[in-house]
């Protein structure tokens, strides 16, 4: 399997976006994004389905980020507003098992990006 590449991470003021990528995604399966803050779990953060139809987000990025996937181009979407300074860590992507997204686990995952950090700050 070909190593998933996050790139689009940086640092940002409080209240403004950034997009992240990830490439290549895989046909037939969902995608996820998960973040670690320093000191802190890895916790998911939000997933796509295999043909975008389907979405679901954690509670604290809902209506602020966006996830997409552009299945010709092989690259998922995490676009990202609002920020706010508890949105710093190392943003990871992730493919998962099967065509729906499932819990936000390592069960879940068949393969982890490297990750990228976002860091909100003043």
């Amino acid at each position: 399997q070909l190593q998933l590449v996050e790139s689009g991470g940086g640092l940002v003021q409080p209240g403004g976006s950034l997009r992240l990528s990830c490439a290549p995604s895989l046909d037939g399966y969902a995608m996820y994004w998960f973040r670690q803050a320093p000191g802190k779990a890895r916790e998911g953060v939000s997933c796509i389905t295999a043909d975008g139809a389907g979405a679901n987000y954690v509670a604290s990025v809902s209506g602020r980020f966006t996830i997409s996937r552009n299945n010709a181009q092989k690259t998922v979407f995490l676009q990202m507003g609002s920020l706010k300074p508890e949105d710093t860590g190392v943003y990871y992507c992730a493919r998962g098992h099967m065509y729906y997204c499932s819990a936000y686990a390592v069960r879940s995952i068949s393969s982890w990006g490297q990750g990228t950090q976002v860091t909100v700050s003043s």
